[in-house]
């Protein structure tokens, strides 16, 4: 197998599934970064628990599985990954930073001083620094300016949204990437990367959150004015959805993974009352005939419950009155039939369900899910990287960024 100068390779390493997915950024001028999608392999993953590597072997082998799945759809071989992290082992806080403008005209200098001065901030040693993210300026004490250079002033202030990881969760990722035969580019947060798949330039702008309905949990994203600015976790997901299901029909997980996969939906409407489905009975080899009317309900309840935490995290946040966007949701756990009328009663604010599609081709269809909304994500991050390369000589990032269109703009 051969790399292209400009592959991205994408991991996504969940508690219910790990996902690979192979790009390559098409060169497009100054407009939004184009990727094809190449390859796609996903495992289903025995040692990961709570979206953490818990079995360092199986991870190693369940990585490697999912990327030959890819290379061999591809037909080329990623050099790095850009591997998703959890928001359940991130912190996250603001920090400011100051300087003194030499001339009178802001320069990108002056921009990159004084994110280095809102970054310099004390990291503890169980934490890693994964993002700084610019959130707002000011220039001699007036706020609310969203890129400064160009402007005439002496003071320079920026706010920084500052994202830090677990170490411990950090390091066991790069080694089980590592044991696989490759090397970690990036860790990146997994809601950031699933916003960059599934929202719009006009929703980041106005407001919007991201849910992604994920095996164990579900995180939430929050972007305002164009940048994300706030992320949490509600800990439940598509799991907590199948063990109910164990105890509402009284059958093992095996089966009751099966039955919501075959006859799951999210509200008791799509569920004809005479119908029944066949699952295992309570001796060896007798079976029991039960409604679908009650695997939906069961399933109903569980949807209702986890809607209305993420309720409670947005109003807790502060932005119940400010997402203009409303509520997009993704991850496998968004993909059952019936999730969006749920969500409609829960949320009394626009509700969509959201899957990648904008900035990709080639084998797009392969990824045009919400389950895969982390994993194209993390690719398009990868993309915007690459171009910020490009076109950085001198390693300015905000630069760079400027340059990748709006889907990546407010970034790094």
């Amino acid at each position: 197998m051969i790399a292209t100068p400009y592959l991205i390779g994408a991991l996504d390493i969940g508690s219910t599934k790990t996902c690979a997915v192979l790009g390559e950024l098409l060169l497009s001028g100054d407009g939004p970064a184009q990727v094809k999608i190449l390859g796609v392999g996903q495992v289903k993953p025995n040692g990961v628990r709570r979206d953490a590597v818990s079995n360092l072997e199986e991870t190693t082998e369940e990585i490697r599985q999912a990327l030959k799945q890819a290379e061999l759809m591809a037909g080329v071989q990623p050099r790095g990954l850009y591997v998703g992290i959890s928001a359940d082992y991130v912190q996250t806080s603001t920090s400011n930073g100051v300087v003194a403008i030499g001339a009178d005209e802001i320069d990108e200098d002056d921009l990159d001083r004084v994110h280095e001065v809102a970054r310099a901030v004390v990291v503890p040693p169980d934490r890693e620094l994964l993002h700084v993210i610019p959130q707002d300026y000011s220039v001699d004490h007036r706020g609310g300016i969203q890129y400064p250079v160009g402007m005439l002033g002496t003071r320079l202030e920026a706010e920084v949204f500052m994202v830090l990881g677990s170490g411990a969760a950090a390091r066991n990722l790069r080694k089980a990437v590592s044991r696989a035969g490759y090397e970690v580019v990036q860790l990146v947060l997994n809601p950031l990367a699933a916003g960059l798949a599934v929202l719009t330039p006009e929703e980041r702008e106005v407001g919007t959150a991201v849910v992604t309905i994920g095996g164990r949990m579900t995180e939430i994203a929050i972007f305002h004015e164009g940048k994300i600015r706030h992320v949490t976790v509600v800990p439940c997901g598509g799991v907590s959805f199948t063990n109910d299901l164990v105890k509402g029909l009284g059958i093992p997980y095996a089966e009751a993974e099966k039955v919501k996969e075959r006859h799951g939906v999210a509200t008791t409407r799509l569920a004809d009352s005479e119908q029944t489905i066949d699952v295992p009975g309570p001796a060896p080899g007798a079976r029991k005939h039960m409604p679908k009317e009650l695997v939906a309900h069961i399933i109903e309840q569980r949807m209702d419950e986890v809607l209305s935490l993420v309720l409670q995290e947005i109003e807790r946040a502060g932005f119940s009155n400010r997402l203009g966007g409303g509520v997009v949701l993704t991850g496998g756990g968004a993909s059952l039939e019936g999730t969006l009328e749920v969500a409609h009663s829960v949320f009394t604010m626009p509700v969509r369900c959201g899957a990648p599609g904008d900035g990709l081709s080639g084998l797009a269809d392969s990824v045009r899910r919400p389950k895969f909304a982390t994993a194209a994500g993390l690719l398009l991050f990868g993309a915007g990287r690459i171009r910020e390369g490009l076109g950085n000589g001198r390693g300015s990032t905000l630069r760079a960024l400027a340059r990748v269109g709006g889907w990546l703009r407010e970034f790094f």
